[in-house]
């Protein structure tokens, strides 16, 4: 199984740069932003295991980017760091879905124990996500249809795990745009039909039963029809 991905959007660099070193040295993989903008914009572009996410940001708040974050995902963990240990920023926090919350300074031991129990308690991480007869693993990026293994393009594979995420959702063009290529994205809103025919042709075309359905006039749902 692949190492455990995390995300770290922290706007001081120091900061952010010694979590890197430090989580790299424990065997995860990392990538980090510096705004809040640039975290969004990474967060969407591949599935993480869980987010480090500071509140105080430059572009778009902490509080922000885990509200559009759990706007379309709730599994993924994010732990929030801030210097801020008043009880309300606290509680704003953990009711926007946040797992866990921080203070700086903190004790780097102390983080690696948050996150290895975030790690041990989201579901995706050790099971994946089913719908029917189809198995999606956010952790390791496979996808199987039965006992074949399919492989997706890195969007179309976002795509996918959005649909499962919001499973029996109704999902019109500009919900996926946002959750898939994301909210700054200003091209063609066709861009949603392609890559959902590309995603009928490798999941549902030659399986049983069909998951990914159109709503005429609203959007695309996936669900199993039993």
């Amino acid at each position: 199984m692949s190492k455990p991905n995390i995300l770290v959007i922290e706007d001081e660099k120091k900061i952010a740069r010694v979590l890197e070193l430090e989580l790299t040295y424990e065997g995860y993989q990392v990538a980090k932003a510096h705004d809040g903008l640039d975290g969004m914009q990474l967060f969407r572009e591949q599935k993480w295991d869980l987010v480090l996410l500071d509140v105080m940001l430059p572009g778009l708040s902490g509080t922000d980017v885990l509200r559009r974050i759990r706007s379309g995902d709730e599994q993924t963990p994010v732990i929030m760091l801030t210097a801020k240990d008043a009880v309300e920023d606290k509680v704003t926090g953990l009711d926007l879905g946040a797992n866990d919350y921080v203070t700086k300074p903190f004790e780097f031991e102390e983080l690696l124990a948050r996150i290895r129990v975030a790690l041990r308690t989201n579901p995706e991480q050790k099971e994946g996500m089913k719908v029917a007869n189809l198995h999606v693993n956010p952790a390791t990026h496979e996808v199987h249809r039965g006992d074949d293994s399919i492989e997706l393009t890195a969007k179309e594979f976002s795509l996918l795990v959005y649909l499962v995420k919001n499973k029996r959702q109704v999902l019109n063009r500009d919900q996926l745009l946002d959750g898939v290529w994301g909210y700054d994205y200003y091209g063609d809103t066709n861009i949603v039909d392609v890559y959902v025919r590309y995603l009928r042709n490798k999941i549902d075309k030659h399986y049983e039963p069909k998951l990914i359905h159109t709503v005429r006039g609203v959007g695309y749902v996936l669900k199993d029809p039993q």
